[in-house]
């Protein structure tokens, strides 16, 4: 027998170290040749490590959540025999796709440094103390054990109030007056279900990138935002006009008559097409718009990208957005589709509020996010000098922006633009 040490592989250029996701052995496991051992996260994809040996897992690096640099022990397997294997030859990878650091939106923000130094201090520890037992919570009375009439227990069943929550006065028997004190104290009604426990969940993967990536973004960026409300009935009336006379072809949504209205846009405002290297302290305005298009997936939000946005028209559009989100939701998206956007679009479509404040997809300096389509009344001409009221579809646009770059000017005159195409649509189709 002989002990196997298999060290992280080196999986791509320039990566130093991977995030373990999920491991697919553990201790005592029996392992073969090329089997599927472990799933890591760098900063470019997900990779999936594959045994370079038969034999035995005798002990792993770390737990999921933990990071391991290039070259360190992995995994420790006991072989039958003197195993020779390539030093510098990597493991069988797998890439599946992940989301750049700067590739990510609408993020939740973990701090994890005072983690990191509380879990070197007690390692440092040559003598820590254990830890005291947690006293469990006393679990809530049951109905049979509260003392109350017929009269109040069936009012309390009526009115969905749990009777052990209710605190009794005097004689430890519930009464209508005890009923009426919970009822003010509790805002008049009770859920009357059970207790739930606290839940803790490991932020790692997907989740802890994006908790990163959302902090990185609001640290560095001044953020701004600028929102106005566009009427955008005629131009409903234009895509049901399309959609009516489609053929074959995808049925259109909104977002490839905003996208197009973007990039008739971009020419003059380039600042809007830009990212900001700042640590070279270098803006670079694209000629081309990769537009990042935020979409939630069942991992957390990932940005694939429709490359040369304004050289498609309206249906090739469509098909992108379609087959983008599809890969995004389903696991196919490549690497190369997740990463360079140079702006973004996030909508949240029939949920999406009265106004957003998107937040910038680093190292980008815009985000736009139209907001959810109301119907109201509103004043319109009736083409003689007058006026009359009419239903009208409106939709507020949002745009945040990285005030080191864009001023405040510049992103309410794009969004004015913006106002005016999207308001007399026909002008979108023109060349």
């Amino acid at each position: 027998m002989a002990k196997f040490t298999f060290n992280m592989p080196d999986v791509g250029e320039g990566v130093a170290e991977a995030e373990i996701v999920d491991w697919h052995v553990k201790v005592g496991d029996t392992v073969s040749e090329d089997q599927h051992l472990v799933d890591v996260m760098t900063d470019k994809a997900t990779i999936d490590i594959e045994s370079p040996v038969d034999g035995k897992v005798l002990e792993v690096a770390g737990e999921v959540g933990d990071t391991i640099a290039v070259g360190s022990m992995l995994l420790v397997i006991e072989t039958q025999g003197d195993v020779e294997v390539e030093e510098d030859s990597p493991a069988e990878t797998t890439p599946a796709p992940a989301p750049k650091d700067e590739d990510v939106v609408e993020r939740i923000e973990v701090e994890t440094s005072d983690a990191s130094d509380a879990d070197d201090a007690i390692a440092a520890d040559p003598d820590p103390q254990p830890l005291p037992e947690p006293t469990p919570a006393p679990a809530p009375q049951s109905h049979a054990k509260v003392l109350a009439s017929p009269a109040v227990r069936a009012r309390a069943k009526d009115l969905g109030v749990d009777l052990s929550q209710v605190k009794p006065a005097g004689d430890g028997r519930v009464r209508h007056a005890d009923l009426d004190s919970f009822l003010s104290y509790n805002g008049g009604f009770s859920a009357g279900g059970a207790t739930r426990s606290d839940e803790e969940i490991k932020v790692i993967g997907l989740r802890k990138r994006i908790a990163q990536n959302m902090a990185a973004s609001k640290r560095s960026i001044p953020h701004f935002s600028y929102v106005e409300e566009v009427d955008v009935t005629e131009l409903e009336r234009l895509r049901a006009q399309l959609n009516s006379a489609k053929g074959d072809r995808l049925k259109l949504t909104m977002l490839p008559l905003l996208i197009t209205a973007i990039c008739k846009l971009v020419p003059e405002f380039p600042m809007i097409n830009a990212r900001y290297d700042d640590e070279a302290n270098v803006v670079t305005r694209h000629g081309s718009v990769h537009l990042g298009m935020a979409t939630q997936t069942d991992g957390g939000l990932m940005v694939p990208v429709i490359r040369d946005a304004q050289a498609k028209n309206l249906w090739q559009l469509a098909r992108e957005i379609t087959r983008l989100a599809e890969a995004a939701r389903d696991g196919s998206a490549k690497s190369e589709e997740l990463s360079g956007s140079t702006l973004t679009i996030t909508s949240l479509g029939p949920l999406g509020g009265v106004a957003t404040t998107p937040v910038i997809n680093r190292p980008e300096v815009a985000i736009i996010g139209p907001n959810r389509i109301i119907e109201r009344p509103m004043f319109v001409s009736d083409g003689n000098g007058g006026e009359r009221i009419e239903k009208r579809k409106l939709m507020n646009i949002s745009i945040s922006c990285d005030h080191r770059v864009v001023d405040g000017w510049d992103a309410a005159s794009f969004i004015q633009e913006m106002k005016k195409l999207i308001e007399a649509p026909a002008r979108l189709l023109a060349d």
